[in-house]
């Protein structure tokens, strides 16, 4: 049986793999179908990880984790997990996706969330050479530089205000007329001199060279097409949560959800049900950055192994 089964292998399940391993847990196994490291290894350039300097894309930065890890006892399972249940004896069940299942005293969740695409020409060939879901991570390459931002809710404009700072210029681009952001948020994106509106405007194709984006045509709502001339494309449509392996077989979920499918959890990463933790991305407000994840994990291993500790079987 195992003490700790983690579920993804980003930074989140990484450091919970470093803790829970380090801290004394001896059976712990990181559950990642792919390669460990998560949606950072797309990045281009880190500039805002504590400690690092220089030129370091997100994979650079992620090379060195899994072996560190596995110094301490992790094990990665290069399994896909299906789906987590629990027993009336508090015991988790791991179910794969071969059919084949394995017991554990606790479970961090660690999988993360994935940035929905907008869906227009050229975002797939362009994401990490011009078209970004991260103003934070990505918005300081633009300094002084004009960028487009797609999207009309809370994340899209307070993003657009973000870089509205480092940025000469931030065309917002939304398809419809109005947004669905809070107003005091609409009111300082409208007072923003620096903000240009393109409304009723659908993003058609960004295109560029070798080189990455050189900008993005959208269709207006009389059917003409026009051009923008930016380095930079940010999108920000929401993000589909990982959720699925939470969901039972009556189609609940394991533990208390919030109405958008993201883990409620405390200050300490634990949910609604004993020995069961969430971490990074799929947690309730989590800000979405490599540190934050990391703390997460950190926090999520030293909470199981209080709890494997003080539930000896």
């Amino acid at each position: 049986m195992l003490d700790c089964a983690i579920i993804g292998g980003g930074p989140a399940g990484l450091t919970a793999g470093l803790y829970t391993t380090r801290g004394g847990l001896d059976n712990v196994i990181m559950y990642e179908k792919g390669l460990p490291g998560g949606q950072i290894t797309m990045s281009s350039e880190i500039e805002n990880y504590p400690g690092v300097t220089g030129h370091i894309t997100g994979m650079d930065l992620m090379i060195p984790w899994p072996e560190q890890c596995q110094k301490f006892g992790l094990k990665h399972e290069m399994a896909e997990v299906s789906r987590i249940s629990r027993r009336e004896d508090g015991i988790f069940l791991v179910h794969k996706s071969d059919g084949t299942s394995e017991e554990a005293k606790s479970v961090i969740v660690c999988t993360g969330s994935t940035p929905k695409r907008a869906g227009f020409t050229g975002e797939d060939t362009f994401f990490g050479r011009g078209v970004s879901t991260c103003a934070t991570c990505d918005g300081f390459f633009y300094k002084n530089k004009e960028v487009a931002v797609i999207g009309g809710g809370d994340t899209a404009l307070e993003e657009a205000l973000y870089l509205a700072k480092i940025c000469t210029k931030v065309y917002l681009i939304h398809r419809r007329d109005g947004f669905r952001a809070a107003p005091n948020t609409i009111a300082r994106v409208k007072a923003s001199e620096n903000i240009e509106l393109v409304l009723n405007a659908v993003p058609e194709e960004v295109f560029g060279g070798a080189m990455g984006v050189d900008g993005i045509r959208v269709k207006l709502q009389d059917g003409s097409i026009r051009q923008i001339d930016v380095p930079g494309v940010f999108t920000f449509v929401g993000h589909n949560v990982n959720n699925q392996v939470l969901i039972q077989e009556d189609g609940s979920f394991l533990c208390e959800m919030t109405p958008w499918g993201e883990v409620k959890v405390d200050l300490n990463m634990k949910t609604s049900i004993p020995g069961l933790f969430a971490a990074g991305d799929l947690r309730e407000s989590a800000p979405k950055q490599v540190v934050c994840a990391a703390g997460d994990g950190a926090v999520a291993a030293l909470q199981a192994i209080a709890y494997v500790d003080g539930h000896q079987l």
